[in-house]
């Protein structure tokens, strides 16, 4: 362990907790009756036929866990288990929307990660919750967390409602909380759960002197705002229109252009950056955003909990609220949004429409992770056969509540045709390719933001739509 937690060999750094390493230990042992020259540090850029398929397979194979935990969900979901139409299935449209997610398969099997069964450690937490095991829960969310310590995003969710909704054991009859039954002996429960697999985890490396060396990975602040691609977030709003900016003043001869920084966003590795115009931006700014946009979501988790969707509902507000004023923020980091959205999509026209807006934006935004001309029709094939269902299930679920989409968000949504057509088959062929090549990526993030900000303040307004009915019928 010593000689290796130091190494730099490479730009594409191990920034993952203890628990990936293990699981990269224990996919050594099998990928070595494979390759064993894929095995070695120093070999980057390395690649055979054997390696590919090893790769494919150990993410097929773990995915099992995954499949798993979409059962367990879809056991969670209440609905119409009779009807012959699978269409009116809640359960059935929820199992088609998790398992042949579009964001996940691209990223996992043609990208090429372990996203599956990581979230499916999530998912399974997420049942747990609903199936008031709370404490197999806990322990399933330590050890995701050990994996992949993006999920922190989503712990201020746990972290409240299991106080809230475990510690203390009842409510007064307006709903607030009864002070006078908080449980010691389940908090304490809590806490050995959480801790036992922190320190098993992370033990090692403070035993060895080596934990500031792990916790600089883990927390690369020197990368930057935003990563290569900007993920459609605030941020990139933030940073197209300081671009906007710069181009207008140095039009409007207002800005001198040798004053301009000329650091890149879009240059392909991670750095850090420093605007134009616009005020830069610091971690510590994030930080103080992604905690503001998180904060009502979670008071209402506390004062009104309503349950394992009040949960569910601010687990998927702190996932959107981190992706959007997050620092350094992945494009792949909206699927954590998504996936969890996907079990209230099933259950109210709402929830559903707010789904089809994030889902068919946060997809598509992914787009540029597959950029080779023989992966295209293969990306727009699978995105329309999911976006097809998506559209056609929830509707068809949901015929009865009118139309789960008004006019504006279909055009928006109609839009997206167009900027995909622009991006992939037109732009290439243009002059302005060889001079500005960052302007598909940057018109993708960009208008994607757009819908995904939509949908996070559509989120917000149902949660407090929700406390406001459950306030009335308290009183």
């Amino acid at each position: 362990m010593s000689p290796h937690t130091d190494i730099a060999t490479s730009e594409w750094t191990l920034d993952y907790p203890p628990l990936f390493a293990w699981f990269e230990r224990l996919l050594s042992s099998v990928a070595q009756y494979f390759d064993r020259e894929m095995l070695k540090v120093e070999n980057l850029n390395y690649a055979s036929q054997e390696t590919i398929i090893f790769q494919r397979l150990s993410v097929i194979v773990t995915d099992v866990l995954f499949i798993y935990a979409v059962r367990q969900c879809c056991e969670c979901v209440n609905g119409k288990t009779s009807q012959r139409d699978l269409l009116q299935r809640p359960a059935f449209i929820l199992a088609v929307l998790l398992l042949w997610n579009f964001g996940l398969l691209i990223v996992d099997h043609i990208h090429f990660q372990y996203n599956g069964f990581l979230s499916g450690i999530m998912l399974l937490s997420i049942a747990r919750i609903f199936q008031k095991r709370h404490l197999e829960s806990a322990f399933l969310f330590a050890v995701l967390l050990n994996f992949k310590h993006i999920y922190l995003y989503v712990a201020p969710a746990y972290g409240i409602y299991l106080l809230r909704s475990y510690c203390f054991t009842g409510n007064n009859q307006d709903g607030s909380i009864r002070w006078r039954s908080f449980s010691f002996l389940r908090f304490l429960s809590l806490v050995l759960i959480v801790t036992s697999v922190f320190a098993a985890a992370f033990g090692p490396f403070v035993y060895m002197g080596q934990l500031p060396q792990v916790l600089s990975r883990l927390f690369p602040f020197k990368r930057g705002l935003c990563h290569a691609y900007w993920a459609p977030n605030f941020w990139a709003l933030y940073n197209a229109m300081d671009k906007a900016l710069s181009v207008v003043g140095v039009k409007a001869q207002l800005i001198d252009p040798s004053v301009l920084r000329t650091g890149s966003m879009t240059g392909g590795l991670v750095q850090e950056f420093e605007h134009s115009v616009l005020p830069s931006v610091t971690p510590l700014a994030t930080l103080i955003c992604t905690i503001l946009s998180i904060l009502p979501s979670v008071f209402c988790l506390w004062f009104k909990p309503q349950g394992p969707k009040g949960f569910l509902r601010c687990l998927i507000l702190c996932a959107l609220s981190s992706f959007m004023f997050g620092w350094h923020v992945h494009e792949k980091a909206v699927l954590l949004a998504i996936l969890p959205l996907s079990m209230l999509a099933v259950s109210s026209a709402m929830d559903a429409g707010i789904y089809l807006i994030l889902a068919t934006t946060g997809h598509l935004s992914l787009f540029p992770l597959l950029f080779t001309a023989q992966e295209l029709p293969i990306k727009i094939f699978l995105m329309l056969m999911f976006s097809v269902f998506s559209i056609s299930s929830l509707k068809s679920l949901f015929r009865k509540d009118g139309t789960l989409l008004n006019w504006l968000e279909v055009l928006y949504l109609c839009g997206l045709v167009p900027l995909e057509v622009f991006c992939e088959v037109v732009y290439p062929w243009t002059a302005w390719n060889r001079h500005l090549p960052f302007i598909p990526l940057l018109l993708t993030s960009v208008y994607c933001a757009l819908g995904i900000c939509y949908a996070w303040l559509r989120l917000y307004i149902s949660v407090f739509t929700l406390s406001a009915a459950a306030k009335k019928k308290t009183q």
